[in-house]
């Protein structure tokens, strides 16, 4: 008996589909490597130095070395500075005076801030001629000052110095004079600087703030 042939099955080939799929992702990852590389190496990935601008915007500290050194303390005052002596920041000149300052009063002068208001009339009057004319002022005076008693005293103490001060400023007075609108108050203030003037050159204050005429004759 003839036996029975038996079928040859074909084997069919394998598609190279997954070895095209590796070959293509190998080629892939080779490219995107050797991009990758070349980028590093160029330096690409470094950052860039900021500019002057940019450095300011950020607020870029001074490089050290090249800003103001704070004195000791940490109040920024420069190194070797000190404050004068006392802690008033004021040097004190010879003699007793603040530098820069009024003159610092005597013990002779009112040393304390103004007082109260204080008036004194000089007893006896004034008389004197006109410049250039044969007519007489006469007149009587009162002071005023916001100083302690020292000031009254102290014209007191120079009466007759002061008087003769004060008739001196008084024969400069000229007809015309009198009859212009301010007269009275321009002599009064010529009288008080000639007092204050003499009281300061003998008691190194002067302290008469105000002359006022409680009689103001001319004939």
């Amino acid at each position: 008996m003839a036996e029975a042939a038996t079928p040859e099955v074909e084997e069919k080939p394998k598609k190279p589909i997954v070895k095209i799929i590796l070959a293509v992702v190998a080629l892939v990852v080779l490219i995107a490597g050797t991009m990758v590389g070349t980028l590093f190496i160029t330096g690409f990935f470094n950052k860039p130095a900021p500019t002057a601008d940019q450095a300011i915007a950020e607020g870029a500290a001074p490089a050290e070395g090249h800003g103001e050194k704070p004195a000791e303390g940490g109040h920024g005052a420069p190194a070797g500075e000190k404050k004068a002596e006392g802690g008033h920041g004021e040097k004190k000149a010879e003699g007793g005076k603040d530098a820069g300052g009024p003159p610092k009063l005597n013990k002779k002068s009112p040393d304390s801030p103004r007082f109260e208001y204080t008036y004194s009339q000089l007893e006896r009057e004034f008389l004197v001629n006109l410049m250039g004319s044969r007519k007489v002022m006469s007149v009587q005076i009162a002071l005023m000052t916001r100083y302690d008693e020292r000031v009254v005293e102290n014209v007191k103490k120079h009466e007759f110095a002061l008087r003769s001060v004060v008739m001196d400023s008084m024969r400069m007075t000229t007809e015309a004079d009198l009859v212009k609108p301010d007269f009275r108050k321009d002599l009064a203030i010529k009288i008080r600087d000639a007092m204050n003037t003499l009281l300061e050159k003998y008691e190194d204050f002067g302290g008469v703030e105000e002359i006022y005429f409680t009689s103001f004759i001319v004939q």
